[in-house]
């Protein structure tokens, strides 16, 4: 290091890519600052942190004495596109993607590869936001490093890209988009929560990262929070004479009652400093009672006799599985958790989560009352959290879900989250993820059920295929 400063001393040094420390360096590239590390698994900030957007790497950084890079942040999974098959028309095939294309007909899905890309690939970009976000929150952070924005065909099939192998976009996420969070000048919000009651207030701090090339003197700084249907709740602006070349630069805090809204809503608060903004989604639902109208339908966490004897007497059965219940054989060994899959399975050791988020139809009625898109988004981290995805191959009929999980492409099982059925004369929701433990202190939890519940007791609940009561007992240890 130090022959080599000494030779050129026109360039600044480091010891390596991720390591080691070297005193004599002069900056650091280390692999710690990022939200998912090798080997975590589920104990990552992202899957074990109830979605906020406060949390940075200070207490990481404050340790070096030089300035910090981060290490290959990110490594963020997305389905395969089977379409880029055809773009190798050399001597190099992807022999790859055929195997995982033959692999999910043979499991009969093989006509949602598009979907399984594109809702996976809304998920990959919400981790890459979180991850660089959280960097650009760091005060003092020098910098960070992706492990790449196009994916890599080697070392197992690593699709950690935005691009594909060849540069190009895959259809989930523009270059405009993008630039939105990673850019010479990004606006953050620290949130405390994005989840909300319409008893609270909706509050964030603002922030704006910039390394311009000049600072920016009088910017126009505006807000603004609005619907999934671009109707206007609040709107405001900020004053600050100049942005240095800097983070960490406060621009002011947002303060938003929510008892003015009646029915759950989607909300995005967008900020813009000058030409640059960036957005962050969050959701406000009515305050539940302690005790949900359950109406006709029996809610239970175990299939007992009593939940059998509701549906042997034709009526219906709300089952939400117990987490760590799943037998092996039908996905209790499948580790799920809201982030997309790390690096790659076959390259980590079967390193979790082994799955790439939901896919699901918005306009169902089970989800009425629990706004979403067909992709996962922070409001699905609660259910992935307590969830277990159940295999759908083991049952005698075609299930379709009524909320989907997207498998590993090496493994590519059918999978559901939520799924229903007739049973004999009665009928039933099964729920993978658990809504029952800790409900008084999940509103998600709760605003799930509760739509759940609605449809149940509704004409619109009229499963299309059966499943035997000894195929439903077969699922559980």
């Amino acid at each position: 290091m130090t022959h080599f400063k000494e030779k050129d001393p026109r360039r600044v040094y480091t010891g390596g890519a991720g390591w080691p420390f070297i005193e004599s360096a002069d900056y650091l590239n280390d692999p710690n600052a990022r939200i998912q590390h090798w080997g975590e698994g589920l104990r990552s900030i992202i899957n074990t942190s109830a979605p906020q957007t406060t949390f940075d790497f200070r207490h990481i950084i404050e340790r070096v004495s030089m300035p910090y890079v981060s290490h290959e942040i990110g490594q963020w999974c997305v389905y395969p596109n089977f379409k880029e098959i055809e773009k190798y028309d050399g001597v190099l095939k992807a022999k790859n993607f055929e195997i995982f294309m033959e692999s999910l007909e043979e499991s009969g899905i093989g006509h949602l590869a598009d979907s399984f890309l594109l809702a996976s690939g809304k998920l990959q970009a919400l981790c890459y936001k979180a991850d660089i976000e959280a960097a650009l929150r760091t005060p003092q952070m020098a910098g960070f490093q992706l492990l790449d924005l196009h994916d890599f065909p080697g070392q197992g099939t690593a699709l950690v890209g935005v691009l594909d192998p060849f540069w190009e976009e895959k259809g989930y996420i523009s270059p405009e988009e993008y630039s939105r969070f990673c850019n010479e000048t990004v606006a953050l919000a620290r949130m405390e929560k994005r989840v909300f009651s319409t008893g609270e207030t909706f509050e964030a701090k603002v922030e704006v990262a910039h390394f311009g090339n000049e600072i920016l003197s009088d910017p126009d700084i505006r807000w603004k929070v609005s619907t999934q249907w671009d109707t206007l709740i609040a709107e405001g602006s900020f004053e600050k004479k100049e942005i240095l070349l800097d983070n960490e630069q406060d621009l002011g805090s947002i303060h938003i009652p929510l008892d003015h809204i009646l029915y759950p809503l989607q909300l995005t608060l967008e900020v813009s400093v000058n030409q640059f903004s960036n957005s962050w989604d969050f959701w406000v639902y009515p305050e539940v009672k302690a005790e949900l109208d359950k109406g006709d339908v029996h809610v239970t966490g175990v299939l007992d006799q009593a939940a059998q004897k509701v549906l042997n007497d034709g009526g219906k059965v709300l089952w939400a599985l117990q987490k760590n219940t799943l037998s092996a054989a039908s996905g209790g060994d499948i580790e799920i958790g809201f982030s997309s899959i790390f690096w790659n399975t076959a390259w980590t050791s079967g390193q979790a989560p082994h799955t790439l988020g939901i896919l699901c139809d918005p306009e169902h009625g089970a989800l009425a009352t629990f706004p979403t898109e067909y992709h996962s988004n922070w409001q699905w981290w609660d259910a992935m959290h307590h969830g277990q995805a159940i295999i759908l191959n083991n049952f005698e009929n075609k299930i379709e879900p009524l909320v989907r999980i997207i498998d590993d492409w090496f493994e590519n099982r059918s999978l559901g989250l939520i799924i229903e059925a007739q049973v004999g004369e009665g009928k039933i929701i099964v729920s993978g993820a658990d809504l029952l433990t800790g409900f008084e202190d999940r509103l998600e939890a709760k605003q799930l059920l509760n739509s759940l519940l609605n449809y149940m007791s509704s004409s619109q609940f009229q499963p299309a295929e059966n499943i035997s009561i000894n195929e439903l007992e077969r699922m559980v240890k």
